[in-house]
């Protein structure tokens, strides 16, 4: 698994021919719907027409799937708690649903938080370990047997909800919140949660933020009055260029395959049935 380095509401003027259009010629006016009615009808449409953002369940449900093609080829992103290995890229021991690392600080963070849930819990002795590699490859105070209690805690309810804060809290709601910010829809918003799973939030030129940089200085983001399927392609050659960086992320079928796929097809609201492949292997969501 690699590792990193709402609608505004507004007033609707309600034009008098759609307040009518329910009327037939020749009825009485009491029929017509009261201005109340109107409203709520227009609102309603409103609504239904409304643009999910990713971190709607059910897109989030999509978003976690589409990252586990790509980490763990397998859209059983659950089965990811327990993974951990060293990828050889430099970073230590890469683990869990969102590739967290030891060499990174993210892990160190994410078994804090999970001893400060459950104190003496089965990871919590490898903390000073954990500070200690932090920034390196190391697995000094880890082996041999940090792998195994990681499985281990994996089995832990408490664990599993550790994980799923801590990427939410790096990750996940960072990532939208920019996207929405700059006024990519859902689809952009996962195109920038699946940079930042990789690359890590920053501003070097291979983090994600310095690949939001590179981008910006390509095409005009929708929030700065540019065309969204344009800047998105500028933000999907800046990502690439920046696994092509890394050796053991330079297969870059996530972008190619994948994303650009979706991107290409007009799909920026990532609507199911979606097909697409990562590493020359096919996945399909339905629904």
């Amino acid at each position: 698994m690699p590792k990193r380095i709402g609608l505004v509401a507004a007033a609707v003027a309600v034009p008098a021919a759609l307040v009518l259009t329910s009327v037939g010629i020749g009825q009485a006016a009491e029929h017509t719907p009261s201005s109340a009615q109107a409203a709520q009808v227009v609102k309603a449409e409103h609504q239904t027409a409304a643009v999910k953002n990713l971190d709607d369940p059910a897109k989030k449900e999509i978003a976690m799937k589409l990252v586990s093609s790509a980490e763990n080829s397998s859209l059983d992103w659950r089965a990811q708690f327990k993974y951990i290995e060293d990828i050889d890229d430099g970073r230590g021991y890469t683990a869990g649903i969102i590739g967290f690392c030891s060499g990174t600080g993210d892990m160190l963070e994410l078994v804090e938080y999970y001893t400060q849930v459950k104190p003496g819990n089965v990871l919590a002795k490898y903390l000073p370990a954990l500070r200690e590699v932090d920034g390196s490859d190391s697995h000094d105070g880890l082996d041999p047997n940090f792998t195994k209690d990681w499985k281990k805690a994996a089995e832990d309810k408490a664990f599993q909800d550790a994980q799923e804060h801590e990427r939410d809290r790096v990750y996940f709601n960072p990532s939208v919140s920019q996207g929405k910010a700059d006024g990519i829809g859902t689809l952009g918003q996962f195109i920038y949660y699946d940079a930042i799973v990789m690359h890590g939030p920053g501003d070097s030129k291979y983090s994600f933020g310095g690949i939001r940089k590179t981008a910006m200085s390509k095409a005009k983001t929708p929030a700065q009055g540019g065309d969204e399927k344009t800047y998105l392609n500028a933000f999907l050659d800046a990502r690439k260029k920046a696994m092509q960086s890394e050796e053991p992320h330079s297969e870059t079928s996530r972008v190619d395959t994948e994303q650009r796929k979706f991107l290409n097809e007009g799909n920026l609201g990532l609507e199911p049935p979606l097909k697409w492949k990562v590493y020359g292997d096919p996945f399909e969501i339905n629904s």
